[in-house]
């Protein structure tokens, strides 16, 4: 499903963090948002994902006029993990991600087959079969994120927004995060993510979006706008330039 940004603004307190932005995510592309930190990334995705209102413009999801759709009917096509999750909920694992059919339910109606079939394959999906019955508190940090992004695809959207969903996660939790979201990503779903490792971004992204001071910086595929010129300019470092020996994809890196 195609989500589209037109002249959108977004503002804290009245000082503006987004400044008229537009651009158009696809349906089936996986694009990743970077920059530096305070240049409107997170803020961005919020608007996107309607958690945030614009002081202008306006944000497209299939078509249609995200401001004008019911909030469930926004929840049945996108879903969104923000980068900090309750870390006190008493649940086990098959009871969080249950919760991602609420957007489906009617007032006193039971759940359904297709409901146990969404969560089941959620579960699947992120490979916790063997953690459906522990607690979210006993996770290790990766499982937990996992459980999380197992809740947004019982949701079963076509769109999934995620912030920064590889913070505080070492080197294997991470790519098994990133790996979890390319494979669902070849299946059809729409993926866009901020992250700040741009590592991750050039091996995984089919576009890299550059936000910096509130505005596109560059936006692209990963060998075509990943450059050492242009990340210095955005990010205000040295920057290295390595490839990937298996898929020439860039590694940029800080020169220091």
């Amino acid at each position: 499903m195609r989500l589209e940004a037109q002249g959108l603004t977004l503002a804290y307190r009245g000082r503006e963090v987004i400044h008229d932005v537009s651009l158009t995510v696809e349906s089936g592309e996986f694009a990743v948002i970077v920059g530096p930190n305070a240049g409107g990334k997170s803020t961005l995705l919020r608007g996107l994902a309607r958690v945030m209102k614009p002081s202008a413009g306006h944000v497209l999801l299939g078509g249609d006029r995200i401001d004008a759709l019911a909030p469930r009917e926004v929840a049945r096509r996108l879903a969104i993990l923000p980068q900090m999750q309750a870390m006190d909920l008493d649940f086990v694992v098959e009871e969080l991600v249950w919760r991602g059919r609420t957007p489906h339910h009617r007032m006193l109606r039971p759940a359904t087959a297709e409901d146990a079939a969404a969560v089941e394959a959620a579960i699947v999906a992120t490979h916790l079969e063997g953690l459906r019955h522990r607690s979210i508190r006993g996770l290790s940090g990766g499982e937990r994120q996992r459980a999380w992004l197992a809740l947004t695809l019982a949701q079963q959207p076509q769109v999934l927004l995620l912030d920064e969903p590889t913070t505080f996660l070492d080197l294997r939790h991470q790519v098994e995060v990133m790996d979890v979201l390319r494979r669902l990503n070849r299946d059809g779903l729409t993926v866009i993510a901020v992250l700040h490792d741009l590592s991750l971004a050039a091996r995984y992204a089919s576009r890299v979006i550059g936000i910096a001071d509130g505005r596109v910086a560059f936006d692209g595929a990963p060998e075509a706008v990943l450059d050492t010129a242009t990340l210095e300019r955005v990010f205000g470092i040295p920057m290295l330039m390595l490839r990937d020996p298996q898929t020439g994809q860039p590694i940029p890196l800080p020169a220091v």
